[in-house]
């Protein structure tokens, strides 16, 4: 479990998601790349599985984790 979460923090779709200045392409792209239905998938995903990868335009390489404890997403470059 992820014990200290990246610094800033966003509403995306609805979701709370913390990130750090080497992830805001990633947040980007979530929040603005991205309809509604499409960027669900990616926190559903992490839902189930703790964790999702995704890239941005610019084949950024990010992955949205999910800790279900503490509810909470967050997003890592890869």
């Amino acid at each position: 479990m992820k014990e200290d979460l990246p610094p800033k923090s966003t509403i995306i779709k609805g979701q709370k998601v913390y990130y750090d200045d080497e992830t805001k392409d990633g947040v980007y792209c979530l929040g603005q790349d991205l309809d509604f239905s499409e960027a669900e998938v990616f926190f559903k995903h992490a839902r189930m599985y703790q964790k999702a990868d995704f890239e941005d335009d610019k084949e950024g390489q990010f992955t949205i984790f999910y800790n279900r404890g503490r509810g909470v997403y967050w997003i890592e470059r890869r």
